[in-house]
C-alpha cells in the first residue's frame, strides 16, 4: 500500500513533468522573438537577464493563455496581483497549475544560489491553502542583439517542496541552484523545515 506522502510526492513529480511538457510546445511555437527593432534601440540591449526578465516572462505567460486550447489547456490565468507567488495559472479540467517563471541566460553559467522566494511569504501560502502547489520553470535564453531565442534543452521545471533549504539571513529567501538534486520531502516536512530556518517565522 502506497503511502500518503509517497502519493504526494509522485503527485508533484507528475505535475512537474506536465508542466514542462507544455511549456516545451510553448517554445516550439515562439523559438525565438525580437524585443524591438533597432530604430527604437539603435545600440541593442545589454546581455543582461534583467534587462529583459519580465518582458520574456510576459511572452511565455501570454502564449500559453492565447494557445490555451492547442496545448489541451481550458484556460490560461495571466493577470496576477504583485503580490502574487505565481506569474500564471494553468486551468485543466479541475487541475490548477500554479506557475512561477524565471529566466536564465545559456550563455553565462548560472551562480550556485539563486533567490526563488520569500520563505514567510512560501510558508503562509502553503500553510493557509493546502491545494496550493507551486510549480517553478526556468527557461533558458540567449540574446542576440534585439532577438531572444529559447533554449528547449535547458527549460527545468522544479518544486520549492523538493530543494535543499538554504534561507539566506539577509533578505530571508530561500535560494538554490535551479538545477539542485530534488530532496524528495512531504508537504509537513517542507513547512517544518522552513520554519525551523527561518527567523521571521519563528517570530510570529
Amino acid at each position: 500500500m502506497v503511502s500518503r506522502g509517497a502519493s504526494e510526492i509522485a503527485r508533484i513529480v507528475r505535475e512537474l513533468a506536465y508542466v514542462k511538457g507544455i511549456f516545451l510546445e510553448v517554445l516550439n511555437l515562439i523559438p525565438s522573438f525580437d524585443i524591438t527593432d533597432e530604430k527604437v534601440l539603435p545600440y541593442g540591449l545589454r546581455p543582461h537577464t534583467r534587462s529583459v526578465s519580465w518582458i520574456v516572462e510576459q511572452v511565455i505567460a501570454q502564449q500559453a493563455k492565447f494557445n490555451a486550447s492547442r496545448l489541451g489547456l481550458d484556460e490560461v490565468e495571466v493577470n496576477m496581483p504583485d503580490t502574487a507567488l505565481h506569474d500564471c495559472v494553468l486551468l485543466r479540467k479541475r487541475n490548477k497549475f500554479y506557475v512561477n517563471i524565471k529566466i536564465t541566460n545559456s550563455d553565462k553559467k548560472s551562480s550556485s544560489r539563486n533567490d526563488i522566494a520569500a520563505v514567510e511569504k512560501l510558508y503562509f501560502e502553503y500553510k493557509s491553502n493546502p491545494t496550493y502547489r507551486i510549480v517553478y520553470a526556468v527557461f533558458g535564453f540567449r540574446f542576440d542583439n534585439l532577438t531572444i531565442t529559447f533554449d528547449t534543452k535547458t527549460l527545468h521545471t522544479f518544486s520549492p517542496q523538493f530543494l535543499p533549504v538554504y534561507v539566506n539571513p539577509r533578505n530571508d529567501k530561500i535560494q538554490a541552484a535551479y538545477e539542485s538534486a530534488p530532496e524528495m520531502r512531504t508537504r509537513q516536512e517542507f513547512l517544518a523545515l522552513l520554519q525551523s530556518t527561518s527567523q521571521s517565522i519563528i517570530l510570529k
